[in-house]
Parts: structure tokens; C-alpha cells; sequence
């Protein structure tokens, strides 16, 4: 078996020299690596600001994640039990006539002199077109006005400005639209929340608001909240959400309803319109080369007119 050689390092002062050189070298690494690192950081740091800029899972909406489907489901269904609630309320205990509600309904959703010729002023009819109000209120006010600020002007400004981005490029507009919504005001004050009710159903706004039962604010709360989760939510890409109300009277298409009432006339395949929609639809919008793209991602809830005249 070999031995294995023995070696004797002086210290001279080559050795010294290498030694040194050696240590330097390497502390010029470890700041290299030092260096590498840092960089990878910002670069880390850069691609999230980008990811946020094109309105990507960087943005996230305060107290939330990015809306999907079941967000969706979830913020409608709460806000649809708010709206039920006020509107049974009010039919249990109605403070002023039934008949005046009626009127004021009528006036505030009847497209023409025909739509609403089936009804006759029921509790049920008059508690359905209370539910048909809101809709449209939460729809034209809430969804398809982005409320930005306190200020009924400049949402309906920002919301052309919007369109008209859009018109021009989805992308740039996702972005324009997620970064206003990150400096928006956290809540619908009682004077612009006034302010949409009067707008969108001015006639039961004057009657109601004579007896103190307006809409609660857990029902504004509710719906300012789910305006904002669709348009100021990330995940979305380039398409952004609109609300849609089938009018009463109008015919009743199947991609775009889904009935809450049992319909005996479509069991039957005879035509019938629509009584009453309970709650807005979902149309996503999206822009392809040529036109917008829109593609239902919640049917309007509706009850038919069979379902509120069962006599006729």
C-alpha cells in the first residue's frame, strides 16, 4: 500500500500574495451573488408592477380576491335576499295604499301603454313590480354607471371616457378602469344614493322617501359593493361587465331569463311575456377585431305574466 505524499507549505511571501488574491476573488463573489440577488428581487418587483398595470392578480380589490363565477353568485344572492326582504316587507305592512305603489311603479318601469296590460294591482304584482324597480335602479345606477366618486357627473363623464377607451383598445381600458377603481370612494354616501333613486324610479323615490322607506342601506351598501367587484376586481382580463333588465311585457328569451315561477303557457309551448324580471342579467363584453363580443354569464331572474295573472 503507497503512502500518500506530504506536502510542506512555506509561508513565504508568494503563499501570502495567492492567499490574499484568493480572498479578495472570493468576496467579489459572495458581492456578485450579493448583486444577483438584488436583481432578482427587482425584477420580481417589476413584474408585479407590470402584472397590476395590465390588470392582472396584482390588483386586488381591498378585503377580496379576484371575481369568478361563484363571487358573482355569492354578491347576487345577497343582494337579491335584501331586495326580496324590503319589497315583502312593505306588502305585509304597506304604508301608504297598495293602489298608489301600483301607479308609481307603473310609472317608473311601464314601457308603453301595453306592458303592463295584464297586471291589475295585486299585493303580489305590486310587491314584484317594487322587486322590478330595484332591478332596474341596480342595474342603470349601480352596474352600468361606474361610481367612482361622490359626484352623479363625473361617473356618468368617466363612464363614456370609459366606452370610449374601450371602443378603442379592451386592454389599455382594463387597465384605465382597475386603476380608477383602486382610488374610488369606499362607499355610496345617503346623498348620491339618493340622488340614483331619484334618477332611476323618481315617481316611488317621492312616495316612499314621504314615508321613510326607502331602500335600506344595506341594500345601497350591498349593491355599490357588487358593482365594484365586477368592475374593479382583477382576474377579468380585458372584458368588463354590463347588467341587463328584460322590460315588462317584452318577449322572453331563453338564453337570457330564467324563470323563478312555474310558466304553465311555456309548459304548453304558447307564447307569454315577461311579468316582472327580480333581478338583473350579466353580459360580459369583450372586443374582438371586428365588433363587441357579449356572452350571458347570469340570466335575468323573471317571472312571467302567467305566474302573476293565474286567472288569465
Amino acid at each position: 500500500m503507497s503512502r500518500r505524499p506530504k506536502f510542506a507549505v512555506e509561508d513565504t511571501e508568494e503563499y501570502q500574495y495567492v492567499l490574499a488574491n484568493f480572498r479578495i476573488a472570493h468576496e467579489k463573489v459572495e458581492k456578485q451573488q450579493s448583486q444577483l440577488e438584488e436583481q432578482e428581487q427587482l425584477v420580481a418587483q417589476l413584474r408585479a408592477r407590470i402584472q397590476r398595470l395590465e390588470g392582472g392578480a396584482g390588483l386586488q380589490m381591498p378585503g377580496g380576491n379576484s371575481v369568478d363565477d361563484f363571487s358573482i353568485k355569492t354578491g347576487a344572492s345577497q343582494l337579491d335576499k335584501l331586495i326580496n326582504r324590503w319589497a315583502s316587507d312593505i306588502i305585509q305592512r304597506p304604508p301608504v295604499p297598495l293602489l298608489l305603489m301600483y301607479e308609481a311603479s307603473l310609472n317608473d318601469i311601464a314601457s308603453g301603454p301595453d306592458s303592463a296590460s295584464a297586471f291589475t294591482g295585486t299585493s303580489m304584482q305590486v310587491q314584484s313590480l317594487l322587486r322590478h324597480a330595484l332591478a332596474e335602479t341596480v342595474c342603470d345606477g349601480f352596474i352600468n354607471c361606474l361610481i367612482v366618486s361622490n359626484s352623479k357627473e363625473a361617473n356618468i363623464q368617466l363612464t363614456r371616457i370609459h366606452e370610449h377607451i374601450f371602443a378603442r383598445d379592451p386592454t389599455v381600458a382594463a387597465v384605465w378602469r382597475r386603476q380608477t377603481f383602486s382610488a374610488a370612494v369606499e362607499a355610496c354616501t345617503p346623498e348620491m344614493a339618493h340622488s340614483i333613486l331619484a334618477e332611476q324610479i323618481p315617481h316611488l323615490t317621492h312616495l316612499l322617501g314621504s314615508v321613510g322607506i326607502l331602500p335600506t342601506a344595506e341594500i345601497i351598501a350591498s349593491a355599490f359593493h357588487f358593482s365594484r367587484m365586477l368592475h374593479g376586481a382583477a382576474g377579468a382580463g380585458d372584458a368588463f361587465y354590463r347588467a341587463f333588465v328584460p322590460e315588462v311585457g317584452s318577449p322572453m328569451h331563453a338564453g337570457q331569463i330564467e324563470l323563478v315561477k312555474r310558466c304553465l303557457r311555456n309548459e304548453r309551448r304558447e307564447a307569454d311575456r315577461v311579468g316582472c324580471t327580480i333581478f338583473p342579467g350579466l353580459v360580459k363584453v369583450g372586443q374582438d377585431a371586428t365588433q363587441p363580443q357579449h356572452t350571458v354569464v347570469r340570466r335575468a331572474q323573471v317571472i312571467c305574466e302567467c305566474a302573476l295573472t293565474p286567472s288569465r
